[in-house]
């Protein structure tokens, strides 16, 4: 097979996109005029998660993993982990050099983590394997069993390094499973945007000090080193170390100092519970109760407060987690794709659904294997996953609001951060990642179709199911925030695959 030239690569990676959007532009147009209402938008979610994303996992699943390909689960996953884990580094590293409103502190750190491995992926590597140069619906099918994998990962995987952030947090990202994080963005007091901009100076302040003066110590224990070089800018520190307290704080931040974001503050609560602010009902329940208890008690008699409960211990923690993580494998979506992976390994269990050459079975009447009817329900009800999730990305896209006219007022330098590093650094360091698995032996050189769906999935952006548990969890159904960073992901998307997929065909190819 020659290789492909330079225009024919260009127009395999564009064509695949233009279906995406113009998918994706009917669920938008269609919410804008009023005919996609909000109810209708999460019950076509519930539709999509719950049985056509399943029956689509199942279908491609069974039929394609064997036991010569099934070792191409241990660098799926691997490769899905370590990007999620750059995805989580890339968002604190943008949280430590640029501001982020208060009620989107916790937020970045999902939206640099949890990518869109669904429809948008699913979508347009389906399209491209189905084409030369590659071998058409086998490596379709493939395909779409290994993005499972992805899902799998993205529905299950633990957020172990997100203890750094408090010692009582334990997220998964479960479907809808980041409802922590976004839950946590709404607790407590709102903080204005120039308190947020002060404590991130005086935070780098405090940093920049610390350094000078480490600095300056092993000057002192080592006369070797040259200080003036070393240091980023002793001019900078003094300018810095000049500024009045009062610059950098002012008295509300004193009064809240307590929900800053390098200390963020949780309530103690049982596990798995969501720490939210009130609502107003819940607010009037209260109130109501606090009544009611007031009119119903004595005057003479004595109240007297109630013992606070023991914290949880250690056991009773993990058993909690250990639960959560047992019913997010419960969930339809991973439930089927860990079926599947079963049946696709056991040739008699495979037998009943696809045909298996070693394999001899009573056929069904029409010449086919048993249960080979399922499979074909499956496939049927399965092909509507994709234009669904894009429908349905559209719509959620169509109900972001930027507020426009206050440009200046939004944190540009993370909006653009996390945009570049999502859909331009983050493929950069996926491609050197996956050449580097491939050379040490981790990544089977030949398998084209794990390669280009390896390095594919490094320019992901943003998952949308952030908007809703945004919208949710805001109080207000807004998601202005999100909006600010979702958009401009989403525009450089466009571009960026482009590029990646055509340079990534032409180094397989």
């Amino acid at each position: 097979m020659g290789s492909p030239s330079v225009g024919a690569l260009i127009w395999i990676s564009v064509r695949p996109l233009i279906r995406l959007v113009a998918t994706t532009a009917s669920g938008y147009l269609i919410t804008r005029a009023d005919l996609f209402p909000t109810v209708a938008a999460r019950g076509t979610g519930q539709v999509l998660l719950n049985i056509t994303l399943p029956c689509l996992m199942f279908s491609k699943i069974v039929p394609a993993f064997t036991p010569e390909n099934i070792a191409a689960l241990g660098p799926l996953t691997l490769v899905a982990v370590v990007y999620q884990l750059l995805g989580l580094l890339l968002s604190v590293i943008i949280k430590q050099f640029f501001w982020v409103p208060h009620r989107f502190r916790y937020g970045i750190l999902v939206a640099g983590c949890w990518g869109n491995s669904g429809d948008v992926p699913t979508a347009v590597i389906m399209s491209i394997t189905a084409v030369s140069p590659f071998g058409g619906t086998k490596d379709s099918t493939l395909a779409v069993a290994y993005i499972s994998v992805f899902i799998l990962v993205t529905f299950v995987r633990p957020l172990s390094p997100l203890r750094a952030l408090s010692e009582r947090i334990q997220i998964s990202l479960f479907p809808l499973g980041g409802h922590k994080l976004v839950a946590w963005d709404y607790a407590g007091p709102d903080e204005e945007d120039d308190e947020v901009k002060q404590k991130l100076k005086a935070r780098n302040k405090r940093l920049l000090t610390s350094a000078h003066r480490m600095l300056r110590h092993r000057k002192a224990s080592d006369p070797d080193i040259d200080i003036e070089n070393t240091l980023p800018s002793l001019t900078a520190i003094e300018k810095i170390e000049n500024i009045e307290p009062s610059e950098l704080l002012t008295p509300i931040s004193e009064r809240r100092a307590r929900f800053a974001i390098e200390e963020p503050t949780l309530p103690h609560s049982e596990p798995g519970s969501r720490p939210m602010s009130p609502t107003p009902s819940q607010l009037t329940t209260v109130y109501e109760r606090q009544s009611v208890a007031k009119d119903t008690d004595s005057p003479s008699t004595p109240t007297t407060p109630p013992s606070p409960s023991p914290p949880p211990t250690r056991w009773q923690t993990l058993r909690a987690h250990l639960i959560e993580f047992l019913k997010s494998l419960l969930s339809p979506p991973c439930f089927v794709i860990l079926l599947s992976l079963l049946i696709s390994l056991v040739n008699p269990l495979k037998g009943l659904f696809t045909p298996v050459p070693s394999l001899h079975i009573p056929n069904a009447p029409d010449g086919d294997p048993p249960l080979a009817f399922v499979l074909d329900t499956a496939q049927f009800v399965g092909a509507a996953s994709v234009p669904l999730g894009l429908i349905t990305l559209g719509s959620a896209l169509a109900r972001l609001r930027v507020p426009r006219g206050d440009w200046g007022k939004l944190p540009m330098g993370a909006i653009g951060g996390l945009a570049i590093g999502k859909t331009v650094v983050m493929p950069f360091i996926g491609v050197l990642i996956c050449q580097g698995l491939t050379r040490v032996g981790i990544i089977d050189e030949g398998d084209k179709v794990l390669r280009f769906v390896c390095i594919f999935f490094s320019c992901i952006p943003t998952a949308t199911t952030q908007v809703f548990l945004t919208q949710v969890y805001s109080g207000t159904g807004t998601a202005e925030n999100l909006a600010a960073f979702l958009i401009p992901q989403y525009f450089l998307m466009v571009f960026s695959m482009t590029a990646l997929t055509a340079y990534t065909l032409n180094m397989l190819f």
